[in-house]
Formats: structure tokens, C-alpha cells, sequence
């Protein structure tokens, strides 16, 4: 299923949906060139990539995925994780066989984003992870503070009069730069309806297999870290160990809360087209 980012409304629907594994998923496609594909976070969508496109479909193909349940894409019998969501994505790439790839991951799609590089070193050129999840050890705190964000979100699927008001404060703190406003009233317009798929999330986010710091050293192509430093949840002390990890790494903070390609995009745009033009030279 696919729409053109010109319209920035909402996905289009389509008459011949991709199915992968069941599931009916979406995209957003623009520009021509090398692809770039974009996850997105949890309860976000492939909107979270619009400008993006803008910017660099001249040079890429970019396409940006919705996950399940989310966006135009149909719903899963699974619940959401990083390894569904990478098992989800690869099933994409291989369907429109797509090489000299440049996977570009947010939150749990970052996580998906590297599990991705590691399943298919031969089709992925280059990394680029945006307060990527999977990087912290899943400890005692991460469990803590995982455990309590699941029942924060299962308060609001069970109908908390509370909860609008209150999904609303928090996505203040996620999303807190002017750049990210718009975007930000969309995602909190939505989020009732995300309650329940956000509740599932974040008890996958405290679980083991949630830890994929050992897949860093695995990973074979350039990567580059954008990270958004004031993240109060994904806090890049916590992350540092594993980012020393990666092969070929580069590590940039932003004045931000979780997205810096939303928050603070001029500066996030001329990062990546730094890194895009050192994977190019290199191919």
C-alpha cells in the first residue's frame, strides 16, 4: 500500500495493499535514487517522514513504512515489538527488493532499524538511529519505569477521564520544540485510540529479548547516532556503553526531546546529508 508524501493529510488507502506476514501494511513514497527507508515510533506514523522526503527526495528513494495498526496499515495478531517490527520491515525490503539501502530508525523503529542491518548486511549501506530503543540494558530501573509507562497507557485504554489530558502533557515532553507542534497535536489527537497498542509496547520494552546491545559490534555498514539529548525515558548515558560498540560510528546530540528530525530538522537534515554523502562516496 503506498501514498505520495505530497499529500500530508493522511495516508491514502489503496486498492493493492502489500501484505506481509498477514499483515497489511502501508508506506509513504517519494523521490528517486538509493532507497531510505524510515520506522517510525510507537503511536507515530510514516508523517513523522514528510519532510524528510521533501528534503532529499531529489537524491533518494525515500520511503517511510507505517506499523501495524497504525497509519493506514491493518492491524497484526501479534503484539508489537522490535523483533516483529524488524521481522515486518525485512519482509517489506525483500518484497520490493530493495539494496544499497539506508535504514533511518526512531525509537522502536530504530530498534527494528538494527536488527534489520545486522539480518541483511549485503542490502544495508548505512545506518542511521534517531533514540534508537534496544541500546539500554534491560535492568531493574528499565523495568521499573517500562512497567509503569505500560499501566500509564493501559489506564488510558480502559477509558481514564484522566488520561487525554494527561497523554497530552506527556507528549509535551516528547515532542517539546516549536518545529514539532504540529506534528505533536496529531499524534496526541490520537491518542485514546493508541492506548492500547502503546500499553502493549512498552510491556515488550521490559522484557530480555528487548535488549539488542549485543548486535552493535555485528553491525557491518556505517552508522550514524542522531540523538535528541533531552529525552527524559531513552537517556543517552545509558546508551553510551553500547554506541561505543558499532564498528564505524558517529554519535550527534541535538537540543531535543525524541526526534530530531522532527524537533530540530534543519540541523538533523544537514547531519544526515553529511553521513548520506560519505555512504555514497563508499558505494
Amino acid at each position: 500500500m503506498t501514498s505520495t508524501f505530497p499529500d500530508l493529510s493522511h495516508p491514502s488507502p489503496s486498492s493493492s495493499p502489500v501484505v506481509i506476514d498477514g499483515v497489511r501494511l502501508a508506506w509513504r513514497e517519494a523521490g528517486s535514487g538509493p532507497p531510505l527507508l524510515c520506522l517510525h515510533a510507537i503511536a507515530h506514523d510514516a508523517r513523522d517522514f514528510d519532510d524528510l522526503a521533501r528534503r532529499f527526495g531529489g537524491r533518494r528513494r525515500v520511503i517511510a513504512l507505517d506499523w501495524p495498526g497504525q497509519g493506514a496499515s491493518g492491524p497484526d495478531r501479534e503484539p508489537p515489538s522490535a523483533a516483529r517490527y524488524a521481522s515486518l520491515a525485512r519482509g517489506l525490503v525483500e518484497t520490493l527488493d530493495l539494496r544499497d539501502l539506508v535504514l533511518l530508525g526512531n525509537s522502536i523503529g530504530g530498534a527494528a532499524a538494527l536488527a534489520l542491518a545486522v539480518a541483511l548486511p549485503e542490502r544495508v549501506r548505512g545506518l542511521v538511529l534517531a533514540n534508537p530503543g534496544g541500546l539500554e540494558p534491560v535492568d531493574r530501573l528499565a523495568r521499573v519505569a517500562t512497567g509503569a509507562m505500560a499501566h500509564f497507557f493501559e489506564a488510558g485504554a480502559h477509558g481514564a477521564r484522566w488520561y487525554p489530558r494527561a497523554f497530552a502533557a506527556y507528549y509535551r515532553l516528547v515532542l517539546p520544540a516549536a518545529p514539532a507542534a504540529a506534528r505533536r497535536a496529531q499524534i496526541v489527537a490520537n491518542g485514546v485510540a493508541a492506548a492500547p497498542l502503546l500499553a502493549a509496547a512498552w510491556r515488550s520494552f521490559g522484557a530480555p529479548e528487548a535488549d539488542q546491545r549485543a548486535l552493535a559490534p555485528q553491525v557491518r555498514c556505517p552508522v550514524l547516532v542522531a540523538w535528541a539529548a533531552r529525552d527524559r525515558i531513552l537517556q543517552l548515558r545509558r546508551s553510551r556503553p553500547a554506541i561505543r560498540r558499532f564498528r564505524d560510528v558517529r554519535l550527534e546530540t541535538f537540543p531535543a526531546g525524541h526526534a530530531a528530525f522532527l524537533e530540530t530538522p534543519d540541523a538533523f537534515e544537514a547531519s544526515l546529508a553529511r553521513f548520506l554523502d560519505e555512504v555514497d562516496a563508499a558505494r
